[in-house]
């Protein structure tokens, strides 16, 4: 068992894929660098940050990134931007069987303020347009980093999300809310709150995570491999019960992830921050389905019929 947290961004890609078949586009050779940190007095990498190109996973093409967490928190900047947007459009022209987006992201680099924003917007409208066009976008999120912020969002624009136990997932990270609202409204140094309330147990019982993983590489290699044909068109009918659930959750608005599992129906709520993946997905078969999950597929997997970005 490799943890999934613990690799760098080419180490997963090296793991994750099947050996020796990635090719990557404007890799570190090419010295494609930020503009803008230069400017600042701040280091530079000569990926950006980020590693995209095209492999084979179970022996099918795939078209793949990879954001790097220990470089500048995985910040989406201008350059890092148009690598991700580059390799979306690429793959709406030549359709390989998915994209996967594998991120460890706090959102935008700040040092590139509307240069980040604008990078992130365009990432989310290629993710769409792609999904537009039957080729599924597959989401991994397992790195420290969690997934925040603007990739928050491309996230739940996708089709598919897996992630691990140690996964993180939101549109404001807890710091964030902290430094926004003060410690009352939430403790970033609470560690078992941030994972209550960000995590991937509690994102797979909400249905906000389609796949959820112990924290293992090749556990993400065979949720990717299982999803790679989990297209789901964006239909009026879908976005309807998408809106659905969000009003229902509506009714838990400042309540503790634990009483919220608890009014779910989860079994022993309590207890889901301790207990294994396998033994939580018994758990939380009743009620995801409760929540209008519709058909499984399988252990792990959510709401058929899901679309766009949901908190």
């Amino acid at each position: 068992m490799i943890s999934y947290a613990e690799c760098a961004a080419r180490e997963r890609l090296a793991l994750l894929l099947d050996p020796g078949s990635l090719h990557e586009w404007l890799p570190p050779a090419e010295r494609l660098t930020s503009p803008h940190l230069a400017q600042l007095g701040l280091p530079a990498a000569f990926d950006d940050g980020v590693v995209i190109g095209r492999a084979t996973l179970g022996g099918r093409e795939v078209f793949i990134a990879a954001q790097e967490g220990e470089f500048m928190g995985g910040g989406v900047g201008e350059v890092h931007g148009a690598k991700l947007v580059g390799l979306l459009k690429r793959a709406q022209r030549d359709r390989p069987e998915a994209v996967l987006l594998l991120v460890e992201s706090g959102g935008v680099r700040l040092h590139e303020a509307n240069a980040g924003l604008i990078a992130v917007s365009e990432v989310m409208r290629a993710v769409l347009d792609l999904r537009a066009a039957g080729i599924p976008v597959i989401v991994l999120i397992g790195g420290a980093n969690g997934c925040f912020g603007g990739m928050g969002i491309v996230a739940r624009c996708a089709d598919h999300v897996v992630m691990s136990d140690l996964g993180r997932l939101a549109m404001s990270g807890p710091e964030v809310i902290e430094a926004s609202h003060g410690v009352e409204e939430f403790d970033a140094r609470d560690r078992a709150l941030v994972w209550r309330t960000t995590g991937g147990k509690h994102r797979w019982l909400t249905g906000d995570c389609d796949t959820l993983v112990e924290d293992d590489v090749a556990a993400f290699r065979d949720a990717a491999i299982a999803a790679l044909g989990a297209a789901r068109a964006v239909t009026r009918e879908s976005l309807e019960q998408e809106h659905a659930l969000l009003s229902a959750r509506l009714r838990f608005d400042g309540a503790e992830a634990i009483d919220l599992w608890a009014a779910m129906g989860v079994p022993d709520p309590v207890r889901v921050p301790e207990v294994d993946v396998a033994v939580l997905q018994g758990f939380g078969a009743g009620p995801r389905a409760a929540q209008g999950a519709g058909q499984d597929t399988g252990p792990g997997v959510g709401p058929a019929g899901r679309s766009g970005a949901r908190r």
